[in-house]
């Protein structure tokens, strides 16, 4: 189940977060760049408890952090799902929009089904050669893919899904000062 929440954060910790927000560091991955911050602790603090009301039990946070995509920087689709993090296999993610957008048109998170395994990677499909293929030969490829929906980008929403659901921003670029998220994948 996707869920959404609007104004999920209280305002001044938005604000504090949007000035804390201004030093992205480059991380080069496989095949792939992002730019990231470590999440504050005071943070962390507040949102853990927060989803596990939400989520009516304790989770346990397996990784989390801020990304940053401009009209520049990450434009690629990367369409995946996030089965394995860290080698774990969590439970759900989680996208908190946390910068304003002077976009206009449809953008946010997109939720595709792949022409061979369908909208998510099952847990008994699960191996790390077929995850990497995906990400590896399929994830640019618009041809393996179908559109499934879209989450509308709004300033302080969360966003929360099954981590082996396929998704990826949308659309592949962003705006000039950033579109600004925080992810967490939890068990």
């Amino acid at each position: 189940m996707i869920y959404t929440l609007d104004n999920f954060i209280p305002r001044d910790i938005l604000i504090k977060l949007n000035k804390y927000l201004v030093d992205f560091k480059e991380v080069q991955m496989p095949g792939k760049k992002f730019w990231v911050m470590n999440a504050p602790n005071y943070f962390i603090d507040w949102i853990v408890p927060k989803i596990s009301s939400l989520e009516g039990q304790h989770i346990r946070p397996i990784l989390s952090f801020f990304r940053m995509s401009t009209n520049k920087l990450d434009i690629d689709w990367r369409i995946h799902c996030d089965s394995i993090i860290d080698e774990q296999v969590p439970k759900r993610a989680l996208v908190l929009y946390i910068s304003s957008s002077p976009i206009k048109t449809l953008h946010g998170t997109a939720f595709w089904s792949h022409k061979v395994h369908g909208d998510k990677l099952d847990p008994e499909e699960l191996n790390t050669e077929k995850f990497n293929n995906i990400l590896l030969n399929d994830s640019e490829n618009l041809d393996m893919w179908n559109l499934n929906s879209i989450i509308g980008y709004k300033q302080n929403r969360l966003v929360s899904y099954p981590s082996n659901y396929f998704h990826s921003k949308y659309p592949n670029k962003s705006w000039e000062k950033g579109r600004k998220v925080f992810v967490m994948f939890y068990k």
